[in-house]
């Protein structure tokens, strides 16, 4: 078992893999976490709450598999790419990490090396097995976000990202109209423009697979509960888009 992923209903069958970057706020012993106090390394800075809790409930729910990253992405941010100045970050909203502050290359490489290459090729490695279909599998990644970020209220409660594919997202935000109780947006809270959409990318487009990122406000799902009834409300719609949109070509072939 690798510190860095964790591979939840590896054999599930549905034709898609959830994915979630931050679903880990551990940071090794060695680490002296990363010179921060505990109520910071429990906080949205150093995880995303929540968002695993979904993502496993919806792995059940979808019977597909889910790869989550182990570590906090104050270690190292598996949704940024090695050369982007934010995947080890030296500031996080407010607040300063020491522990990341003048690394060494060695030290670089070495969290490169053992985080985010492992947790890649464990998302390729899983996709693997999914494609021994006629339907290309689809990516959704899971993610949450603090409901105030710098001072600011974020009145978004759902967002549904995308970069240069939109099927995935289109397809969704057209169904969101029954979620007349949330507030659901295109590329909100975040948007391509701020670099988060590197695994859609990396796993997506580059791969012919349809995709799509998640981002659900933290305090919807801040218990089991929550998390499964938010799980169970988006489940439909999610296994609705991706058959709905999902190609019937063999992988290489255009899509």
């Amino acid at each position: 078992m690798s510190e860095a992923f964790e591979i939840y209903n590896e054999n599930g069958s549905f034709p898609l893999l959830l994915v979630c970057e931050h679903a880990s706020n551990y940071v090794p012993s060695r680490y002296n976490g990363l010179g921060l106090d505990e109520d910071l390394l429990q906080s949205h800075i150093a995880w995303d709450p929540g968002a695993r809790q979904v993502a496993l409930k919806l792995a059940d729910m979808l019977d597909c598999p889910l790869v989550a990253a182990g570590m906090s992405r104050l270690l190292y941010d598996c949704n940024r790419p090695p050369e982007a100045k934010d995947s080890i970050p030296v500031l996080s909203e407010i607040y300063p990490i020491p522990g990341n502050v003048d690394l060494t290359s060695e030290e670089k490489n070495w969290r490169i090396e053992n985080i985010y290459q492992p947790f890649h090729s464990a998302v390729e490695n899983t996709f693997s097995k999914l494609e021994n279909t006629d339907i290309v599998p689809s990516m959704v990644t899971i993610h949450s976000f603090t409901p105030v970020y710098k001072g600011e209220k974020r009145k978004v409660e759902i967002g549904i990202l995308h970069d240069s594919d939109t099927a995935l997202a289109d397809h969704i935000l057209d169904a969101s109209s029954d979620f007349e109780d949330l507030v659901i947006a295109r590329n909100e809270p975040y948007s391509p423009t701020d670099g988060v959409t590197h695994s859609l990318k990396l796993h997506g487009l580059n791969k012919g697979r349809r995709n799509v990122m998640f981002e659900i406000r933290n305090d919807l799902i801040s218990n089991e509960n929550k998390a499964a009834d938010m799980a169970a409300r988006l489940a439909p719609m999610i296994k609705n888009a991706v058959l709905n949109q999902s190609s019937h070509k063999k992988p290489g072939e255009d899509v």
